[in-house]
C-alpha cells in the first residue's frame, strides 16, 4: 500500500495538528428558533430519515431554522462503510412501501420549493432502490407539482437499469458525489468505483439533457491541487453542470483522519478554476455540503443556463 495511503489510516501528525479547528470554521449549533423544531418534530412524526441528522451535517441548526431538511430514503442503515461517513452500517431496514407518501406530505407540510432526497446505498436490492426514488417523484410532483425536484443518488453498482429508470422520473437535478479522487477510493470510498460514477453522470445527461447534472467532492483527506483539477476536468467531459467542494470534517475517531483544513482562499481558486472550466454553477467553500442552500442554488442554475443559451443564440 502507498505511504499516503497508510498515512490517511493511521493518521499522521499534520491530521492530529488538523483537529484544531480554524476561524473559518464557524457552525450555527442545533438551534431552539421555532422552525427548527417544527421541522424536527414533522420529521418524526412522518417516520422520515435525514442526512442532516445521520450523516452529522454541520448545518443542521441553520438548515432546519429554514424548514430545509434532506430526507435520506430507504432506511437508516447502509450497505457500505465509507471510511468519511457517519451513517450506520449494517443490515438494512425492510423497504418501507408507505414512505413516498410521507415524504410527499412533508414538502408540502414545509411549503418547499425545492426538495433534495438522498438515499443510503442499498445492494441488498435487486435494484438498489432506484423504484423508491421514482416513486418518491411521483408522490411529491402529485402532491406539489410546483416543488422542484432534486435527487442525490448511491451509485448503483451492478444494478442494471437502475440510473435508467431514476433519470426516466425527470429529477430537476440528479447528483452522484464522486467524494474524492480516485487514488483514495480504496481507503474512502470502499466498494465504488470512479469510472462507473463518473459513467453514471454522462448517462444521466446523455438519456434526459434536460436534467441539471451535479456532483460534489471533499478536500482535506490528502488529496492533492492537481487531483482535484483533473477530477473537475472529468466532470466536464461527463457534461456535469454544478460541482460543490467541501472541507472534510471527521465525524468519530472511529473515521477517516483529516489531513488539513483547506484555507478559505483555495477553495477561492478551485471556484475560479471550476468556472474557467466551464461549469455552470460552482459551490467551493469550507461548510459547502452537497444539499446545502440547494433551493437557491437551483434558482441560480436555472438563471445561468438562460444566460448561456442567451449568449449562444
Amino acid at each position: 500500500m502507498a505511504l499516503d495511503l497508510v498515512q490517511i489510516q493511521l493518521g499522521t501528525d499534520a491530521s492530529r495538528r488538523a483537529q484544531r479547528r480554524p476561524p473559518w470554521i464557524r457552525v450555527r449549533a442545533a438551534s431552539s428558533s421555532s422552525g427548527y423544531r417544527e421541522t424536527r418534530e414533522l420529521m418524526r412524526s412522518l417516520r422520515l430519515n435525514t442526512v442532516c441528522e445521520e450523516a452529522a451535517c454541520p448545518n443542521i441548526g441553520e438548515c432546519w431554522s429554514a424548514k430545509h431538511a434532506t430526507v435520506m430514503i430507504l432506511g437508516s442503515v447502509c450497505t457500505r462503510k465509507c471510511g468519511f461517513c457517519n451513517v450506520k452500517t449494517g443490515r438494512p431496514d425492510p423497504l418501507d412501501r408507505e414512505e413516498p407518501a410521507r415524504l410527499a406530505r412533508a414538502v408540502t407540510a414545509l411549503g418547499l420549493r425545492h426538495v433534495v432526497i438522498t438515499s443510503v446505498d442499498r445492494d441488498d436490492l435487486s435494484d438498489g432502490g432506484a423504484e423508491q426514488f421514482e416513486r418518491c417523484i411521483q408522490e411529491i410532483r402529485a402532491a406539489s407539482p410546483t416543488t422542484t425536484v432534486e435527487v442525490l443518488t448511491p451509485d448503483f453498482l451492478r444494478k442494471v437499469g437502475a440510473i435508467e429508470r431514476v433519470a426516466a422520473a425527470r429529477p430537476d437535478v440528479y447528483n452522484h458525489n464522486l467524494e474524492t479522487a480516485p487514488r483514495l477510493y480504496r481507503v474512502a470510498r470502499l466498494g465504488a468505483d470512479y469510472c462507473h460514477s463518473l459513467d453514471l453522470l454522462r448517462r444521466v445527461k446523455e438519456m434526459v439533457p434536460a436534467i441539471f447534472t451535479k456532483s460534489g467532492i471533499m478536500v482535506g483527506l490528502g488529496e492533492t491541487p492537481d487531483e482535484v483539477f483533473s477530477i473537475m476536468d472529468d466532470l466536464r467531459e461527463a457534461n456535469v453542470d454544478f460541482i460543490t467542494i467541501g472541507q472534510y470534517l471527521r465525524p468519530t475517531q472511529k473515521h477517516l483522519p483529516m489531513e488539513r483544513y483547506v484555507t478559505p482562499e483555495e477553495f477561492d481558486d478551485y471556484a475560479r478554476a471550476a468556472r474557467a472550466k466551464g461549469f455552470l454553477m460552482v459551490s467551493s467553500s469550507p461548510l459547502t455540503r452537497s444539499s446545502y442552500h440547494a433551493d437557491e442554488d437551483f434558482q441560480r442554475l436555472v438563471a445561468a443556463r438562460e444566460s448561456a443559451l442567451g449568449a449562444s443564440a
